[in-house]
Formats: C-alpha cells, sequence, structure tokens
C-alpha cells in the first residue's frame, strides 16, 4: 500500500473550502450557532445595547492631545472638538456602570440586562469599560474591519466575539436586546439605529425596545426628522420610536422605568405560568 503524501481532510476541516464562496452558508450558520452556544452557557438572554463613534476619546486622553496640539503647533481646534465630544465617552461610561450595578441587584431576577457593545474603542470601550467597572459580565460583538475596529480590552474574555458578517452581528444586537442607547457615531452608528427604528416601525419587532438617543444637541445637527415628517416620508408619531436626551441620570431614569414595566413584568408572568 502506498502512502498519499496529501492525506484527505474533513471538509469542515478545510480551510480552503471554507473559505470559497460555497462555504458562505457554513460561516454565517456559524456566526449564529456559535455565539447562541456562548449566551446559553453564560445564562445571556437580554441586553442594553450601546452604540456609538470608535473616534471618540476618554477625557484624559483628549485633553492631553489639545496639551500637545498647543505645544507642537498642531490641529488645536480638532483637538478642542475632541476634548467637548469626550464627554459622550465619560457619560457612557458611567451610564453603562450605573446600569450594570442596578441589574446586578435585581432581587431574583434570572435574566441578566448585560450591557452589549460592538467591542471596540470610543463608545464602544466606554460600555464595557463602565460594566467592567461595575464588576458586571458585558459583551463585545466587534467585526473584522481594515481600519478602527480593533478589541478593547474590558469586555467579558467568553462573551468577545468577532463577526465577519455585519448582518449577522446586527441580528445579536437586535435579538437580545431589550434597551438601545445611541451616542452621537458616524455611518454604522447611524446604520444599526435605522436598523433599528426599521425593524421597530414595521413591526419586524414586536418587543417593547425602548431607544434613547444621547446628546441632543448632535442628533439635531446631524438628522432633521423633522422634516421627514414635514414630507410625509415618516409619521409624526414615528418620532415617539425614540427619547433624547443630554443627562446620564435621566437616560438611566428612562432605561430602568422601561425595562421595569416591560421586560421584568413579562419575565413574571413567564415565570408564574411555567410547569
Amino acid at each position: 500500500m502506498v502512502d498519499t503524501p496529501y492525506p484527505p481532510v474533513h471538509a469542515y476541516l478545510n480551510q480552503d473550502f471554507i473559505e470559497e464562496r460555497e462555504g458562505r452558508p457554513l460561516r454565517i450558520l456559524a456566526e449564529y450557532l456559535e455565539p447562541d452556544a456562548r449566551f446559553e452557557s453564560q445564562r445571556v438572554e437580554d441586553t442594553i445595547v450601546f452604540l456609538g463613534s470608535a473616534r471618540l476619546l476618554p477625557k484624559d486622553v483628549a485633553e492631553e492631545k489639545l496639551v500637545i496640539a498647543k505645544k507642537e503647533n498642531g490641529d488645536i481646534k480638532r483637538a478642542e472638538i475632541d476634548l467637548e465630544m469626550s464627554r459622550y465617552y465619560e457619560d457612557s461610561r458611567e451610564l453603562a456602570r450605573r446600569l450594570t450595578v442596578w441589574s446586578k441587584g435585581l432581587e431574583g431576577a434570572k435574566k441578566r440586562f448585560v450591557i452589549c457593545t460592538g467591542g471596540g474603542p470610543g463608545i464602544m470601550e466606554a460600555g464595557n469599560r463602565g460594566a467592567s467597572e461595575a464588576k458586571g459580565l458585558n459583551m463585545g460583538l466587534n467585526i473584522t474591519l481594515p481600519f478602527e475596529q480593533t478589541p478593547n480590552p474590558y469586555t467579558t474574555r467568553q462573551l468577545t466575539f468577532e463577526f465577519r458578517y455585519f448582518f449577522m452581528r446586527k441580528f445579536w444586537f437586535m435579538y437580545l436586546a431589550k434597551a438601545m442607547v445611541t451616542f452621537p457615531g458616524g455611518f454604522g452608528t447611524m446604520d444599526e439605529l435605522f436598523e433599528a427604528l426599521t425593524l421597530i416601525q414595521t413591526g419586524k419587532v414586536s418587543k417593547h425596545l425602548p431607544i434613547v438617543l444621547f446628546g441632543k444637541k448632535f442628533w439635531d445637527e446631524v438628522m432633521n426628522l423633522d422634516a421627514m415628517v414635514k414630507y410625509g416620508t415618516i409619521s409624526e408619531k414615528d418620532l415617539e420610536l425614540f427619547y433624547y436626551t443630554d443627562s446620564v441620570d435621566d437616560a438611566y431614569d428612562y432605561i430602568t422605568s422601561h425595562l421595569e414595566k416591560h421586560a421584568m413584568e413579562k419575565m413574571a408572568r413567564t415565570h408564574d405560568k411555567a410547569p
């Protein structure tokens, strides 16, 4: 018997096949099944999603950047804007911390409202950081990109993911979400926000999902939704799908009150009906 120098490989171990067009259904299915198994093992069923720019800096970093810009004749205006915008990093961090403390203190709650972000820098890092400082589980749904998206160090290791497909990543954002906070962001943040609003508007998401737009000045400048009402492309009632605020206290009260009224009451009813 002649030994072959190239022994056969199981198809599911054939990396070349998996990376080809024919392997795409397997890649997509894997991005559903593998996270699902991890969520079950960690008993994660409910999340509070934090969305926002990957480019926003912590306040201390922004302050240092401004000092350097002034010292080295750099782009002072850009550094000043970065420092102004750093308040959203700190607000995201504090809100995530407070929501995690609240969630951990819920008496008899089977499910945990886990902070979930895109797992990268900026607002995402701030959300994971705040939850980590409260010693709570938190999730990072990373996406492979050529720039910007590098995993932050604050996500819980067992709940840190790396997605290939945006649509599978967004599926997991929406599927587990019981509330969503959207801080200032760019195209990616807009994409995620408007997909959530569209799914709610069209009834594809039937659960109660409070959405907070944090940073009224920013959102008023970059989105003119009143104009969409004026021209009849959305209804005035659609403006009730989200809530504006500039306050961590206000966002905290709004989210926790909605979760207590809707998500937790539903959990209690389900528990009462269980055999």
